[in-house]
């Protein structure tokens, strides 16, 4: 398995931690460090990493924030990549086996590092199990593809209309 990981500055002093516990559990990991390269905030690390996951160059990935919220919602704006926030060993089992998410997050400011460790080992261990999930795994994404169809409707009519929840 080949995971890609990457952090804002919230996130540095778990990313080795996380690094360390990958390199035990014998999985090759590439550090993409973003940041060494140029000024960006998390918005632009999460999608980078996201990018790379969706052209298959990493199996999977781990995003680590403040919250871990964030660098989510980011991850989720690539087409084909799925990304949840995990801060407990049974939740990042989840979101591999029911819901087959290749990016984890994390949120430095939440997580200790042991827990974090175990989450990650949990996570890194667990596969997608499909049975039951198949399908609404299926459903998200015909629904991810309707909203494509949708958005490139609208641009191609010059339509601007933008929807919010909150």
């Amino acid at each position: 398995m080949k995971i890609a990981i990457d952090c804002d500055d919230a996130g540095l002093p778990l990313k080795q931690a996380i690094i360390d516990q990958l390199h035990a559990l014998n999985v090759e990991v590439t550090d993409l460090n973003l940041s060494a390269q140029r000024k960006v905030d998390y918005p632009d690390i999460g999608y980078n990493l996201a990018k790379k996951i969706a052209a298959k160059e990493f199996d999977r990935g781990i995003l680590i924030c403040g919250t871990g919220l964030g660098m989510a919602m980011v991850a989720n704006k690539v087409e084909g990549v799925f990304a949840g926030t995990c801060h407990d060993v049974f939740s990042a089992e989840r979101l591999c086996k029911s819901n087959n998410a290749q990016v984890l997050t994390l949120g430095a400011r939440v997580i200790g590092p042991e827990l974090a460790k175990m989450t990650v080992a949990a996570w890194v261990k667990s596969e997608f199990e499909a049975g039951r999930s198949l399908p609404k795994v299926q459903r998200m994404r015909e629904l991810e593809q309707e909203e494509l169809a949708q958005t490139k409707e609208g641009s191609s009519s010059g339509s601007n209309a933008k929807t919010s929840c909150c």
